[in-house]
This record gives structure tokens, C-alpha cells and sequence, in this order.
């Protein structure tokens, strides 16, 4: 912990304001993060949130973009306030959001009106007025981690390909009716989700760009396991009124799709020999899961709903 330490003091004292901050005088906790290294800075009465970027991610992360996008949605009110960004080494300060709990699939189950909540904040910053920069185009990245996978000689499951050829189909469909884009978190894992019991709050938008807003929906069912329930009290909360079936159907294929792009990621991360995680194995479980929904019978007639607007 020590080394750590040392690097947060480094860190801070880089950063306008926290030049003269002396060792001891502030307190340090490590927070949750996959790929980079977040950690609480309690200063007093001012609380923070530091992050630093894990080693490799400036590979398919552009951190000019990420801060861009996390001041506009602070602007949105739908963030933490940024204190401090450097797009060169990609380190961010914000302010620590207190009476917030940070979100699990199991926090999302056991929390009344969470899922609501969510809806709720995402729709709130898909109807700001500023937009994102970076359009996130999901096949076009698809191809993208395909051939950083490619370049680095890696392993991918037995049938993917397969799998890649049968979503054509679903591409076909989202094109023929394309939504509006709108400013999108595009990797809403639960933990990227704070909940004061009144409003849910969204952070980490290494990701976010402009998006079919009904992505972050299908993603998030994804990555809080939500049930059908819970899918109809996000998607009413979003929509104000009950959902149309092209609607529900975009979310559905939304989330067989962020199984099949993540997938990727995942297998990125392994071949990073990223420690925080067993990233093959998460990479398997997420490949598998996808499959299984694009082969239940229902599936078809939800591309057919958004085939038809």
C-alpha cells in the first residue's frame, strides 16, 4: 500500500490547488475499478475521488473524449462534479458524491424503484442539449477489438465468428430504422451507478460517446441481471408510458449485442494480463449468455418489431 501511496501523493500534488498537500494530512481509501485505480481522498470536509489510468488503456480509450464527456454530464446534472482532468496522462478528479450507494446487481434487486431510478437518469442525460464526442459505433467497434485481438495473436472462443455472422440480421434491422442519437454512458455496469435513495447518479464515462440511446437500457438490464420486472419498471420510467414493442425490441437486441462487444473487451483485458480479474472466464460467461438469447425463440420476434419502426 505504501507504493500506492506514494503515487496518489505524487498524483495530487500535480494538480492545481493540491501542490502544497503534505503526506498525512488527507486520507486515502482504494475503490472499486477493473482497469484503472480509483481512490477516495477525504481532505477535511472536501471529499474526492481520484483516478488513475491502469497501464495499456490508452490503446481504445481516448481520455480527451472521456473529459469532455464527464463535464457535460456534470452539466447535466446527472454526474459528479469534475475538479480536475489532464487528458495526457488521463488522471481525474471529481467530487466524492456522499449518501450514495455504489450499485450491484444485488443492490438493484433489494432497492425499491432502482431500476425506475435509472431509467429516470438516463433519460435525463439523453435529453440534454450538449452533445458527447465520439459517436460509439457498436459494429464498427466490434471490428476494432477484433483486430487489436488480431495484432496481438489472441485466443477467441470456438464459434465466435459464427456468432459475429449471425448478428447481421440485427444490424440489418437497427438500420433500417436508426434512432436519434443522443449523449449515451454506453457501459453501464452497476458500479458505474450511485443511488441516494431519491436519485440515481452515473459516473466513469470512459466509454460514452453518441449512441441509440435504447443501448445503455439493454446494457444495463445486462449488467444487473434484471428480470422482466425490472425491465418493464426501467423502460416505463424511460419512456413516461408504456414502452412501443419496437422499443422493448431494441433493448432486447441491445443486450445480446453488449454481450457480443464486451466479449471482446474481455478478451483485450486477457491479453493485457490485467490482474483484477479472471477476464477469460468473464469473457466465456458473457459469450455463452449471449448465444443463449439470441437463440430463445422470442428473440427473432423482437428483430421483427424493430425491423418493422
Amino acid at each position: 500500500m505504501t507504493e500506492e501511496l506514494d503515487q496518489v501523493q505524487q498524483v495530487l500534488t500535480r494538480i492545481p490547488g493540491f501542490e502544497e498537500l503534505q503526506p498525512g494530512s488527507y486520507q486515502v481509501e482504494r475503490l472499486g475499478g477493473l482497469t484503472n485505480l480509483v481512490y477516495r481522498i477525504d481532505c477535511g470536509a472536501d471529499r474526492y475521488v481520484l483516478r488513475i489510468p491502469g497501464k495499456g488503456t490508452e490503446e481504445y480509450i481516448d481520455r480527451k473524449v472521456e473529459m469532455h464527456n464527464a463535464r457535460v454530464a456534470a452539466n447535466a446534472g446527472v454526474s459528479a462534479e469534475v475538479v480536475h482532468t489532464d487528458s495526457d496522462s488521463g488522471v481525474l478528479l471529481m467530487r466524492h458524491l456522499d449518501n450514495a450507494v455504489t450499485m450491484t446487481a444485488q443492490e438493484f434487486a433489494q432497492r425499491d424503484g432502482s431500476a425506475a431510478r435509472a431509467g429516470r437518469a438516463l433519460k435525463k442525460m439523453h435529453e440534454w442539449d450538449e452533445d458527447f464526442e465520439f459517436r460509439f459505433e457498436l459494429f464498427a467497434m466490434i471490428d476494432d477489438y477484433l483486430r487489436i485481438l488480431d495484432e496481438r495473436k489472441a485466443q477467441l472462443p470456438p464459434g465466435y465468428a459464427g456468432v459475429v455472422d449471425s448478428a447481421a440480421p440485427l444490424r440489418a434491422a437497427l438500420q433500417r430504422n436508426p434512432a436519434p442519437l443522443a449523449p449515451c454512458h454506453c457501459d453501464p455496469l452497476c458500479e458505474n451507478f450511485l443511488d441516494d435513495g431519491e436519485r440515481m447518479w452515473i459516473v466513469d464515462w470512459e466509454y460514452s460517446g453518441m449512441n441509440d440511446p435504447l443501448w445503455d437500457l439493454g446494457d444495463l438490464s445486462v449488467e444487473a441481471g434484471f428480470n422482466a420486472a425490472q425491465d418493464a419498471q426501467m423502460m416505463l420510467a424511460y419512456c413516461g408510458r408504456d414502452p412501443l414493442p419496437a422499443e422493448v425490441g431494441r433493448m432486447v437486441i441491445y443486450k445480446a449485442m453488449c454481450d457480443l462487444l464486451w466479449t471482446l473487451w474481455g478478451l483485450i483485458q486477457h491479453s493485457d494480463d490485467n490482474p483484477a480479474e479472471d477476464f477469460w472466464a468473464y469473457a466465456i460467461g458473457r459469450f455463452e449468455r449471449c448465444k443463449a438469447l439470441m437463440g430463445q425463440p422470442e428473440f427473432q420476434q423482437h428483430v421483427e418489431a424493430v425491423a418493422a419502426g
